[in-house]
Order: C-alpha cells, then sequence, then structure tokens
C-alpha cells in the first residue's frame, strides 16, 4: 500500500559532507540566507516536520508547525513538554504512520530537517525528494556528516542514489559563497 505521506528532506552541507562542526553545532558559515529563503519557503507548505532533539529550524513560524521530535526517552510517543504542537517520537516504537496520526496529520508532506540519525532514518522508509544545498566554500573535518556513510567515505550524492533517488538539475543559491542546491528526487517507476 502507498504511503499516504510525501517524505522530503532538507539539508545544506559543507564541502566535505557535514551538516555541524566538530561541537555538533551549525556554524554560520552554512547559514547562508539564500538557502534559508528556500527554506522558509517550503516548510511554510509542509504538513508536519520531524528532526532529532538537537535540530531545530528556529524560524517565525516555527512555534506554529506539528513536529515529531525523535527520541529514545519515550516509548511510542508523548506529549513534548517544551513544545504544544510537539510529540516526542521513538521509532523504534511506533512506526512513522502511527506518529503521525497522534500528532493529528493523516497525510501530507513530512519535512524530515536532521540530524544525521533522522536523515539515515528516512533514507530507509524512503525519501520522495531530498533537497541537498551545498555550500563548497565551508569545509567542517571532523564535523557530523548528513549521512552516516560519509564517515566511511561515500559522498552524500552516492547515498542518495543507492536509496533510489536521482538529481534533478544544479541551482546556484548564493554565487559569492558557492552555495548550490540540487534536488534529488524519487526514481519514477517503469
Amino acid at each position: 500500500m502507498p504511503s499516504p505521506y510525501r517524505i522530503a528532506g532538507y539539508a545544506i552541507i559543507s564541502s566535505d559532507g557535514m551538516i555541524a562542526d566538530a561541537g555538533a553545532v551549525m556554524p554560520d558559515a552554512l547559514k547562508i540566507e539564500a538557502d534559508k529563503q528556500f527554506f522558509v519557503r517550503e516548510l511554510d507548505q509542509v504538513d508536519a516536520v520531524v528532526h532529532g532533539r538537537r535540530s531545530h529550524e528556529c524560524q517565525p513560524n516555527s512555534p506554529g508547525r506539528r513536529r515529531l521530535v525523535m527520541t529514545r526517552k519515550v516509548t511510542g510517543t508523548a506529549p513534548d513538554p517544551d513544545q504544544p504542537n510537539s510529540l516526542l517520537w521513538n521509532p523504534a516504537d511506533a512506526p512513522l504512520e502511527q506518529a503521525c496520526h497522534a500528532l493529528g496529520v493523516a497525510t501530507g508532506t513530512v519535512a524530515v530537517l536532521g540530524g544525521t540519525e533522522a536523515f539515515d532514518l528516512f533514507l530507509d522508509i524512503g525519501y520522495d525528494v531530498f533537497h541537498l544545498s551545498r555550500a563548497d566554500k565551508v569545509k567542517l573535518p571532523g564535523g557530523t556528516p548528513v549521512f552516516s556513510q560519509i564517515r566511511s567515505g561515500r559522498s552524500p550524492e552516492d547515498v542518495l542514489a543507492q536509496f533510489g533517488l536521482e538529481p534533478g538539475p544544479l541551482r546556484a543559491l548564493d554565487d559569492a559563497n558557492a552555495v548550490t542546491l540540487v534536488s534529488w528526487k524519487r526514481k519514477a517507476k517503469t
């Protein structure tokens, strides 16, 4: 049975495939205004967001978004005491559909915002699209990779292709900072 959800991933990475520095903090060098504008426009159209405990989007509309916060500290789902529109979610105990239903989202687009474990989990669940922005002037040795497979020398693009996605056209977001965007989409079934 097809999923009632469209899964969309969003990440900006350094030239070496990292989403954060060695201290697990997203550095200012990855906070690019053109990417942020794209990200905000996209999130304003989704039905729910999913991210790990340390990931967040900090946008003006963030408090109003329904969200699942991945954690191992609960069984299944539980109310998030810090965010009224959020549920804490343990994917080991509750499948995505069950968690989304508990959140009040029966169908629609679910945006995956990170970190590595969240991005990895949805590789297996299946992305319909993954919007990968790359800041080619930024390098973060020893940082936090977008996908765990990066640690074994694979590129983010290799990982996305392995999981059945194909790249769309390369879009320049910020020439001065060498930031590009490629939207990887699920290969059409023939």
